[in-house]
């Protein structure tokens, strides 16, 4: 038995060791990110087509850590990020939800539970791939992401409300509004769950990664590209499939299979989706960069650099 517990012993510290050095050197990627030059839109989607590998859900431990460690490790607090909130994670489990919210309305029953889940998901997932260079305790983020859910999920409702209450059935109450709300609402929902950064500010750096200090306008950007970047993936996710099943309607081999509206939309809903994740998450890079006449007087003072860098967030 003595002999025994020697290379358990060693195995656990190996392993031990191993994870500290990941964190660590993925700490020190993400950082790297600020003194790399900004990449081209067409180099940024390649590289999130690469990073949203399906296998990032369930890496935690040192495998090709400079591609991994960007969708696995929050850049600001080198914490890996739940598997079912990373980046990979977003198509997934939000393409169902979106498929089963577009759906019509039969009862306002049938809508609360996509509209719940859809929202749930999405804030939590903002707060998790959110800038987290700022002091945020526990039960700010629990508090603020129960209010945004409520808030969101009544609004995602209340015109389906509408609809079966007044038996709204034109192509405009039942196609086209419903997509408009959803993309608005993905927006609002970010810039919601995201309050606290426009309020407290977040790091900015220079181009060493020098911390220069926590600027509320550098917030404000970083959560409004992210809010503009959520409006495109899921306008444009609901929006196409609704486009595509309206023609199909017209088709005889609808009139002849039914059913196979909804395989189509739901196959056109994953398909949209699996592109625009990477193109949403590419418009703006992870690593922005700010002008510093742009920022508060006293990070004005504290440098003497034209450019500063922060953490977008995802």
């Amino acid at each position: 038995m003595l002999q025994e517990e020697g290379p358990i012993r060693f195995s656990k510290i190996m392993s031990t060791a191993l994870i500290t050095m990941y964190l660590g050197f993925s700490a020190a990627i993400n950082l790297s990110g600020a003194l790399a030059p900004l990449k081209s839109f067409i180099q940024r989607f390649l590289q999130w087509t690469e990073l949203l590998d399906p296998t990032n859900l369930v890496v935690s431990i040192v495998q090709e850590a400079w591609k991994r460690s960007l969708s696995t490790v929050h850049p600001d607090s080198s914490k890996l990020i739940p598997g079912p909130f990373r980046p990979a994670a977003l198509l997934p489990f939000t393409a169902p939800m979106v498929f089963l919210s577009m759906l019509p309305v039969k009862s306002l029953k049938s809508m609360i539970l996509p509209q719940v889940s859809f929202y749930t998901y999405s804030t939590v997932f903002n707060i998790v791939n959110g800038n987290a260079s700022y002091d945020r305790r526990p039960h700010e983020s629990i508090l603020v992401g129960a209010g945004v859910i409520a808030s969101s999920t009544f609004f995602g409702l209340f015109p389906r409300l509408l609809q079966v209450r007044f038996s709204l059935n034109s192509i405009l109450s039942r196609n086209v509004i419903p997509v408009v709300i959803l993309a608005q609402l993905s927006g609002m929902n970010v810039v919601a769950s995201r309050s606290l950064e426009p309020l407290r500010g977040i790091e900015v750096m220079d181009k060493d990664g020098s911390v220069i200090g926590y600027s509320r306008k550098a917030g404000t950007k970083a959560v409004k590209d992210t809010a503009t970047s959520r409006v495109v993936l899921f306008g444009t996710s609901a929006f196409i499939p609704e486009v595509f099943s309206y023609f199909f309607k017209r088709t005889q081999f609808f009139l002849q299979c039914p059913w196979s509206l909804w395989a189509l939309k739901l196959s056109c809903t994953i398909l949209v989706m699996g592109l625009m994740v990477p193109v949403s998450f590419s418009v703006f890079p992870q690593i922005g960069r700010i002008q510093c006449s742009e920022l508060e007087k006293e990070i004005q003072s504290a440098t003497e650099e034209t450019e500063l860098f922060y953490n977008r967030g995802v």
